[in-house]
């Protein structure tokens, strides 16, 4: 039998999508699964991003320019320009989803063996990105003891190796919830800026900050303006993760015209979901701080109950939709099967992402899940009591030591 790359074979399956399986079969059982697992909004997406696509006067769904439409990239521009980032049309990419830009990132960066530093946990397909590419991901970690801080300069500075290529973060954070005051970022521009490093910046939920924060984005680090990648979506912004439409957005010339060759390559963007975009981009600031009250109602709701469950662990969360959150298991992943395959309450069940597969040095999250608060409050509320139930009924449930003398 012929064989195949050593790059494929080091991929690793997705955490998020790996229990399906499970999830399909209680969902045949009549089992209800409410799925937290995946960052699958319940919102729903903006009409108008459906009534542009119905006027689209098109004969034929014809192939997009590489680099996206025209309007799109202006709808993008002016976005920014209302955020306070001032940008070049030839500086703002459209990508099939925000996936495909980090792709880009890595294969314009990144010779074999080159590293790029990660605060973990982080998104698992950073991993996958890297692997494909024959890239080398080097964690930092967080310790969710501190809220999943990011650790102070030292940490990083012991990573940075002649390899070193890059760091990069998602802020707010994938799988965290954590969103990056100004001064943490600051401490990366200082770091970039000592060792001509590029940050790479994934910033799909930005509209998500919650108490009050507010998010700054790489793009105003001041001094590394050349050296600061931002990638982008609709995804999250507009419920629209269907639609695939991202974007990637760099002052540096000639990373873009890289990228460029290969969005030529692969021809262009979604046509379809480029014009309902459009249209959600000229959504009023209402619609961004609706969402995000609606977000942040879910994660008060999250946080209570979670910290009502004995030996449950939830750090403090103010940004995007999802929370890592420590349980009282023997593994996470067999419980995380388990309440798929052996448990039910009320006629339902819950699906989370085993945390493991968000770190990347061995050992690390063997007990956290990932929680994404997508669904509703009634929904959510619901799916609380069934994981509440189940971490009492687990034969693997962890009995916290009590001291005695």
């Amino acid at each position: 039998m012929p064989s195949f790359s050593d790059r494929a074979l080091k991929l690793p399956a997705s955490p998020i999508r790996k229990l399906a399986p499970y999830a399909d079969a209680a969902s045949r059982r009549g089992t209800r699964v409410y799925h937290l697992n995946i960052g699958q909004p319940d919102i729903s997406t903006p009409p108008v991003f459906f009534d542009a696509i119905r006027e689209a006067d098109l004969d034929v769904v014809a192939y997009s320019p590489s680099p996206g439409i025209l309007p799109l990239r202006e709808q993008i521009q002016g976005y920014y320009e209302r955020l306070g980032h001032n940008l070049e049309i030839d500086e703002i990419m459209v990508t099939t989803g925000a996936s495909e830009a980090l792709g880009f990132v890595f294969a314009a960066l990144m010779n074999p063996g080159e590293e790029v530093i990660v605060p973990e946990p982080f998104y698992a397909n950073y991993l996958s990105f890297s692997l494909a590419r024959d890239a080398v991901v080097v964690p930092v970690t967080c310790r969710i003891e501190d809220d999943f801080a990011l650790p102070p300069v030292e940490a990083f500075e012991e990573k940075i190796t002649p390899r070193t290529k890059a760091i990069q973060i998602c802020n707010p954070g994938n799988p965290t919830g954590v969103l990056y005051p100004r001064e943490s970022l600051l401490r990366l521009r200082d770091i970039a800026e000592k060792h001509n490093l590029f940050i790479i910046a994934d910033e799909v939920y930005r509209e998500f900050a919650y108490d009050g924060t507010e998010h700054s984005s790489a793009l105003g680090l001041p001094g590394i303006e050349q050296n600061v990648i931002v990638v982008d979506s609709i995804s999250k912004r507009f419920s629209a993760c269907g639609a695939r439409i991202g974007c990637l957005i760099s002052r540096n010339a000639q990373l873009m015209d890289l990228v460029l060759r290969m969005a030529q390559a692969r021809l262009s963007p979604p046509t379809l979901g480029q014009i309902g975009a459009v249209a959600m981009y000229q959504l009023p600031n209402s619609y961004y701080q609706g969402v995000a009250a609606e977000y942040s109602a879910r994660r008060d709701l999250l946080k209570q109950s979670l910290d009502r469950m004995e030996g449950v662990l939830c750090p403090h969360v103010n940004g995007a939709f999802y929370s890592m959150v420590r349980l009282p298991v023997d593994s996470a992943e067999r419980f995380c099967q388990w309440i798929l395959e052996e448990f039910s309450h009320d006629g339902a069940t819950v699906m989370m992402a085993p945390g493991a597969g968000f770190y990347a040095t061995p050992g690390l999250g063997v007990d956290e899940v990932r929680i994404a608060y997508v669904l509703k409050e009634e929904d959510l509320a619901k799916a609380m009591k069934c994981l509440e139930v189940a971490l009492a009924a687990y034969p693997g449930r962890k009995v916290r030591e009590v001291a005695t003398g």
